[in-house]
């Protein structure tokens, strides 16, 4: 599968990625590597990446425990304290292998520490293949908001090995797979028209429908690296996905949700606010909602749950001059950026989520 050739850096796929990864090895004299992993890829993905990587550098391994929960400043510390310990330095590479939360976390522990070093991310859940490992945004959370802390700063490459996938649930597999549907809605009408019958679908060709999934990322990130503009596309269904996510993570009475769970309502949510604002038509919200639907088990929100879930939007990262700001459909394959929407209609699509 060809290479995506991104910002600054080249996306590889499949068992040449490892080839080209050891070439890049023995042309860079690193003074040592780091591997960062959690509990999850240190037991399922580890040994499957050691036996690839062709090094005589010191290779040293950190684990952290697995989880939304632990993308913080405080896990940030604790992985600085071990580098130093154990003598990571300028000229040290770190590689990130694991998912969404190992890829942002460790892109900023390596962009910030000693004021930056070389880092490397090796996806290894269908989330961080198609979204979280491309395009360069690095960060954790601040409590339970997400992504409010971090920098934007380029891996020296991703490799994407999709056999990686083969030791994942089907929660995790369904995650990603909502990013996917985003970037078809976005971006690309035929791509989202493959989805809308997930059961026709040749998984066969599976592969080949990532390679596209972060050919679109990428080709919107190479127009606005740093999100002044067209990058905020990419927040479709991000907006109240966010704001869900992080509501649920802090309330016990609701189910915790993956990213890809949370992101799901959202664009049911925002597919609904681009219905009333006359961007999409009738037909295709409800060809939206029918195919997400399909995949994604619903979830209940009362009245109740909605006053928090409008407060937490304050907080969303697309917001200026203290307005929340949406990344709306405008017709399925294309976006419309900086579209205000009140709480009334807000509140309006929760009613219809429950329909």
């Amino acid at each position: 599968m060809q290479p995506i050739q991104a910002n600054g850096y080249p996306i590889y796929f499949g068992e040449n990625g490892y080839q080209l990864l050891n070439a890049f090895l023995e042309q860079n004299n690193y003074s040592n590597i780091f591997i960062l992993v959690d509990t999850h890829s240190n037991e399922w993905c580890l040994n499957r990446f050691l036996p690839a990587l062709a090094t005589s550098k010191t290779i040293e391994i950190i684990e952290i425990e697995a989880g939304e929960s632990e993308k913080n400043i405080h896990t940030c510390v604790e992985i600085w304290t071990v580098m130093t310990e154990l003598g990571a330095d300028r000229k040290t590479l770190l590689i990130n292998l694991g998912g969404g939360v190992i890829t942002d976390i460790g892109g900023f522990v390596a962009s910030t520490f000693k004021r930056g070093i070389d880092f490397i991310h090796i996806p290894t859940t269908l989330l961080a293949m198609v979204d979280a490992s491309v395009g360069g945004k690095n960060g954790v959370d601040l409590g339970t908001l997400k992504n409010q802390i971090g920098v934007i700063n380029v891996p020296q490459m991703v490799l994407i090995d999709t056999n990686y996938l083969d030791t994942l649930p089907q929660n995790q597999m369904r995650s990603g797979l909502a990013e996917m549907l985003k970037h078809g809605l976005i971006q690309d009408a035929a791509y989202w028209t493959t989805f809308t019958k997930l059961s026709q679908v040749d998984f066969a060709d599976f592969d080949a429908l990532i390679h596209r999934s972060v050919a679109i990322k990428n080709e919107i990130v190479m127009q606005d690296p740093t999100e002044d503009g067209i990058r905020k596309a990419l927040n479709f269904g991000h907006t109240l996905g966010h704001a869900i996510e992080s509501y649920c993570l802090e309330n016990e009475e609701k189910p915790t949700l993956l990213h890809g769970e949370a992101i799901a309502i959202g664009m049911i949510l925002e597919s609904f606010l681009s219905w009333k604002k006359d961007l999409i038509t009738a037909a295709e919200y409800s060809e939206i909602k029918t195919a997400i639907r399909a995949i994604f088990d619903p979830v209940v929100f009362e009245k109740t749950d909605l006053q928090p879930i409008f407060d937490l939007l304050i907080h969303d990262k697309k917001n200026e001059y203290g307005k929340i700001q949406f990344a709306l459909l405008n017709g399925i394959g294309n976006i419309k950026i900086n579209q205000a929407v009140d709480n009334e209609l807000i509140t309006l699509a929760f009613e219809d989520y429950k329909k």
